[in-house]
């Protein structure tokens, strides 16, 4: 299993970036993929998750509204479209899959599918800086 992160950058408050995760070794609808960050001195949490296999997706309470999770099937990739940035999305950004059975993402499992702990999958990082 690989997932391997770009697009980060430092942008300024206000500003948007996408953020791409292409991954391998594993058959892309089997799993659900979310998206993570850490900023310095706090604990990874979570973005945004979703299951390729139907398009169902989950989110944070700060996320919503601002960012969108997609994926390309056909690239085995996962997109996090990132608007109205703020200073405190400041962090590293990172990618992760766990096998799910092609079971969706509903609200029941969404605080399940946001929490790092259950990926046992994850990709390096790719730092994002909002300046203010």
């Amino acid at each position: 299993v690989q997932l391997v992160e770009s697009g980060g950058g430092t942008v300024q408050d206000g500003g948007s970036l996408r953020l791409s995760c292409v991954t391998s070794g594993f058959i892309f609808g089997d799993y659900i993929i979310g998206w993570f960050r850490q900023a310095p001195g706090k604990e990874r949490e979570g973005v945004a998750c979703i299951a390729p296999s139907d398009g169902t997706t989950g989110y944070e309470a700060s996320a919503k509204g601002r960012f969108t999770i997609s994926s390309d099937n056909a690239r085995n990739t996962v997109y996090l479209q990132m608007s109205s940035l703020k200073p405190e999305d400041t962090a590293v950004y990172y990618c992760a899959a766990v096998r799910a059975r092609r079971i969706p993402v509903v609200p029941e499992t969404e605080t399940h599918y946001l929490n790092p702990s259950k990926y046992p999958n994850w990709g390096q990082g790719t730092q994002v800086t909002i300046s203010s």
